[in-house]
This record gives structure tokens, C-alpha cells and sequence, in this order.
């Protein structure tokens, strides 16, 4: 139900409905909606990447477990609906994020800033899902093919605007930077590189403080 017509068409009624169960006898199971939630979104996440082996970096670890977040949340776009209601305490989340800390185990980092580094890469993949997620219903309500709203915005940008006075936008149109195969992956990926690259930085600090890390 939440994949073919969105998260609000799932209640506890909806669900008893397509069992041919009474309501009142989820309750039995579920104590609430919440619950329910809790659930669907815990066997979303039921494939874990794979553990991070001896001869694996942290960095290819952390890129592999982006990656495989970012595919679990394209598969099912109601992922990115349902509110974040803490840290994870379901079996394949507390999973993920075992699989995640991990990359950083032989890293010098200190223990509290593994979590935080953790949290820095899970939010940037969230937002990446949830703006492909809005784009999506953004076409679809518009009529658009998925792989043309950027071509639309391209024109709509070069028709609103003229080059004297968005110099930098027009530059961005004459490299059709907008209308580029596979440019949303290339978005991914540059961000991620990015959010990379600046916890290398603190990995390399950590690594050269003869100090020992708590």
C-alpha cells in the first residue's frame, strides 16, 4: 500500500481490511499505528550490507554502506515519509548500524565521534532520497518524465532570466549542467566524496595525536 499509494493510505483499518481481519484484532499484534511503522520500515531494511572485512578502508566501507542505504531508500520512497522518531532499536537498523561503526573500527577516532560521523553520512543520504523522492511526485503530478525535469528547469531558468544580470546561472545553462545524463548520481557521488574527504581529514588528525584516544 505504501509503495503504490503513498504512506498516508496505510492505517490500521486499511491493513485489517486487505488481511480480512477485524481491526480490533491488530491490536492483538500492534499497539499502535506507530508500531506498525516501526515495523514496515525494519523489514525495508532487512538486507544489511556486507560486514567490513580486514582488508577493507574505512572509506570504501562508509561509501559501500552510503550506497546501499541510498539503494534500500530508492526501492521504497516511503522510507524518507515516515518521521525519525530516535536512534535505531529495531533488529536489521541496529544491524545497519553496527555494519556502519564498524568501518571505522581501526580508525583512531574516539568512540563518541564514530555515531556523529555515522549520522553526518545517514543524513546526507536521506536528503539525496527524499529531494529524488519529491522530484519524483513532482513529475508525476506534472505529467513529466522523471528524466526530463531537469531539462524542464533548465528552460523554465533560461526563460525567466537573462544573462546580465545571472551571469553565474547562465553559466550553468551553456554547460547544461542541468540536462547531464546521469547527473543526480553525479550529484550523490560529489557529495559524498565531499562529506569524505572532510572526515579523512579528522581521521589523519586523530592518527598523527601521539595521545591515546578515549
Amino acid at each position: 500500500m505504501a509503495a503504490s499509494e503513498g504512506l498516508p493510505a496505510v492505517s490500521m483499518s486499511r491493513v485489517a481490511s486487505e488481511l480480512g481481519a477485524a481491526t480490533m484484532s491488530l491490536y492483538r499484534h500492534l499497539s499502535a499505528k506507530d508500531e506498525l511503522l516501526a515495523h514496515m520500515v525494519d523489514a525495508a531494511f532487512a538486507d544489511a550490507p556486507a560486514a567490513f572485512g580486514p582488508g577493507d578502508t574505512w572509506r570504501a566501507g562508509l561509501s559501500h554502506w552510503a550506497a546501499s542505504y541510498l539503494a534500500v531508500l530508492r526501492r521504497h520512497p516511503w522510507l524518507v515519509r515516515v518521521p525519525i522518531s530516535g536512534p535505531p532499536l529495531m533488529p536489521h537498523q541496529v544491524l545497519w548500524f553496527e555494519r556502519g561503526v564498524a568501518c571505522l573500527r581501526d580508525t583512531r577516532l574516539v568512540e563518541a565521534e564514530k555515531p556523529s560521523v555515522l549520522l553526518l553520512v545517514n543524513g546526507f543520504v536521506r536528503n539525496q532520497a527524499t529531494l529524488e523522492a519529491d522530484l519524483m511526485l513532482a513529475a508525476r503530478t506534472s505529467g513529466i518524465a522523471p528524466d526530463q525535469v531537469g531539462v524542464g528547469y533548465s528552460d523554465q531558468l533560461a526563460r525567466l532570466t537573462d544573462a546580465a544580470r545571472f551571469p553565474a546561472i547562465h553559466a550553468l545553462l551553456a554547460a547544461r549542467v542541468f540536462v547531464g545524463e546521469g547527473a543526480i548520481e553525479d550529484d550523490f557521488q560529489f557529495g559524498l566524496d565531499r562529506i569524505l574527504d572532510g572526515i579523512d581529514v579528522l581521521i589523519r588528525a586523530r592518527a598523527a595525536d601521539p595521545r591515546p584516544q578515549g
